[in-house]
């Protein structure tokens, strides 16, 4: 009895391990790449922090009435500032003793005296304290979740001008005061909209569900909340390629889950064997892995070639077609297969090739079927945020469906076969490929300084990041890309 409750027990916990879904992609962000990010993060902080509106203060002080307007933030130096990771939350940016230069307007009161001017003043020991709690959205995007801040200002001076500037220095203290109050009332407001509202925006440029070309698409969603630790960002992604016809399919993974050890470059990527088959598969199902080679496409050499093999075939079936033309049908019978080791990528092509001779005004006839193996080297690239695949050939036979003895008679094909493969079909599949997939990053940073290593099952490719847009920039390109579809609308 208690072996079964035991089994009760276990039951639940041994098919989620089962239910979990391998990553396709993974992505790690080190603390190198959070360092290049510190900076564009303090840029957009100080830019956030001088865009700080305060209401207008009025008060009295014993007979003296005061009013101040038009605050305005000067200088911000936010020298002390640190980025990194916090460890099961998301990111830490912490800013320590540092300064802001402000100034404002006065009007004060004091018995029948009326005078105005302006006060310049420094806050000093600011520090700020916000913890950015990262994880994923419905879709399966990254986005912050919640934002803790904390901002104290340790002391705030204030030198004021004017007539009876240096009469008014004792208010120093009290206005001060209130200020010092006020600007700590406003700091966090800001960086939580800056967090919650403009760069969550900005996450949004990273594609989720996209179109690749006019067959396939990719699901970069995100499996599972990032994990953070000390030292990086993990994210694993589903890297599954779909076919636009049918978007709701999807390719069992049954790869190796890619692992990534490395820390010494900004940032890796790792993309497992489902990843390429996936795509493999997805193009396969948009029955694009056929070709029909013929008349102008049908290299002369190889022409004469198969007319000469199967000269006595033709003149079995008809002499009379001995003049018409021939025709090549390669279509690819299964789904490509990627196979990732230590010494390289290849990819695995299986085919049946089809003789067929092409009567003027009439149905084509087939003179022979024949299977086509084939294996190609892939030589994976990254540029910018694209990655692209080159292909060469490998390996590369053909044998008959028919009989043994018809496969000896096709050895002389092999060689003109395979330089068509290598001078037609591969530069076309290359052409294709070179164009690449983007990976998932946020419009304006890029890889650079790429290094590509392979693995048993997976590739992981280090890089650095390269900013192209600073951090605002990218803000503002994509709320004017949703001012420009709301109206389209």
């Amino acid at each position: 009895m208690s072996s079964c409750l035991s089994l009760l027990f276990l039951f639940p916990l041994v098919s989620s391990i089962m239910a979990a879904e391998p990553p396709g992609c993974k992505i790690r962000i080190t603390n190198r790449g959070l360092e290049m990010l510190k900076y564009e993060t303090q840029k957009f902080v100080e830019e956030e922090l001088s865009n700080i509106t305060m209401p207008e203060m009025k008060g009295k002080e014993g007979r003296f009435q005061y009013t101040i307007t038009d605050v305005k933030i000067l200088e911000l130096n936010l020298s002390h500032a640190d980025l990194r990771f916090l460890p099961d939350v998301g990111l830490l940016f912490d800013v320590q003793n540092s300064s802001i230069t402000l100034s404002f307007h006065r009007r004060i009161l004091y018995w029948f005296f009326y005078d105005t001017g302006v006060i310049n003043a420094s806050a000093e020991g600011v520090n700020i304290n916000t913890a950015l709690t990262l994880g994923r959205d419905q879709q399966g995007r990254l986005k912050i979740n919640n934002i803790t801040c904390d901002a104290k200002i340790t002391k705030m001076r204030a030198k004021f001008s004017g007539t009876l500037g240096r009469v008014y220095d004792f208010l120093a203290t009290f206005l001060t005061t209130g200020m010092r109050f006020l600007l700590n009332q406003q700091i966090c407001p800001a960086l939580n909209h800056a967090a919650l509202d403009q760069i969550n925006s900005m996450l949004e440029t990273i594609p989720v569900r996209a179109e690749v070309d006019k067959y396939i698409g990719i699901d970069y969603s995100l499996l599972s909340d990032p994990v953070v630790t000390s030292r990086s960002l993990d994210m694993d992604f589903r890297g599954m390629f779909f076919e636009l016809a049918d978007e709701n399919s999807s390719v069992v993974n049954y790869a190796v889950d890619p692992v990534i050890r490395e820390y010494d470059r900004m940032v890796y990527l790792a993309l497992s064997e489902f990843f390429f088959d996936s795509g493999m598969f997805s193009y396969f199902k948009a029955g694009i892995f056929q070709m029909h080679i013929a008349n102008e496409r049908m290299p002369k050499d190889l022409e004469m070639l198969l007319r000469t093999t199967y000269f006595g075939t033709i003149m079995m079936l008809n002499p009379a077609l001995v003049e018409a033309p021939l025709s090549l049908q390669l279509a690819v019978t299964t789904p490509p297969k990627t196979s990732i080791k230590t010494s390289g990528a290849t990819v695995a092509v299986t085919a049946v090739v089809t003789v067929m001779v092409l009567p003027p005004g009439k149905p084509p006839v087939q003179l022979s079927s024949m299977t086509l193996e084939a294996k190609f080297n892939a030589k994976v690239s990254m540029k910018g945020k694209r990655l692209a695949v080159h292909a060469d050939l490998r390996r590369f036979k053909i044998f008959s469906n028919q009989s043994a003895l018809e496969s000896l008679a096709l050895i002389p094909l092999q060689g003109p076969l395979k330089t068509m493969l290598q001078i037609s079909i591969v530069p076309l599949i290359n052409n294709w490929t070179k164009r690449g997939v983007q990976i998932p990053l946020a419009d304006g940073m890029d890889f650079i300084e790429e290094v590509v290593e392979y693995h048993n099952g997976y590739i992981v490719i280090g890089a650095n990041l390269h900013f192209s847009h600073g951090l605002r920039d990218m803000i503002q390109r994509k709320i004017q890309e949703d001012a420009n579809s709301d109206n389209s609308v």
